[in-house]
């Protein structure tokens, strides 16, 4: 694959894994926490888990924090700001914020896959002021505007 971006990442405690993608054509690779010790999201709750490492993203790209569809389907857990974005020039550690809209608590641990870290291009814009927007077919119609 010709677009393959290099992103460095620092193992900033032990126990930290590194991110991995867990299948041939993955887009997302998985991040895991590293706790001290379990943390137990009640129902309704939410909890920031680390996962121990920070990493250097190239100019030009971020990272795209997502959900895990296993997570979301067996246990009704999810990343709350979903996707979360990680800008090129943060070097903090990499966090996932979980929330558990299920009906039981639902426990953290150590070296659990939590999230999946998505490369992804971002395009920098230039804001201009104007008196007149261009005309489409939709027009002004915001949500659920189009019936789909």
């Amino acid at each position: 694959m010709s677009d393959e971006v290099k992103v460095a990442y620092r193992v900033l405690r032990d126990g930290a894994r590194a991110p991995e993608y867990m299948s041939e054509h993955a887009a997302g690779m998985d991040l895991a926490a590293c706790l001290e010790a379990p943390v137990a999201i009640p129902p309704g709750g939410r909890a920031a888990i680390p996962t121990g490492i920070a990493i250097a993203l190239p100019v030009g790209y971020e990272g795209q924090v997502r959900p895990r569809s296993g997570l979301a389907v067996k246990h009704s857990v999810t990343v709350l700001n979903a996707p979360g974005t990680i800008d090129a020039d943060y070097r903090g550690e990499v966090q996932v914020l979980l929330v558990n809209f299920g009906t039981s608590p639902y426990v953290v641990r150590r070296g659990d896959r939590i999230a999946q870290l998505v490369f992804a291009p971002v395009a920098r814009a230039t804001i201009e002021t104007s008196s007149a927007l261009t005309e489409t077919s939709r027009g002004e119609g915001g949500f659920g505007h189009t019936g789909r």
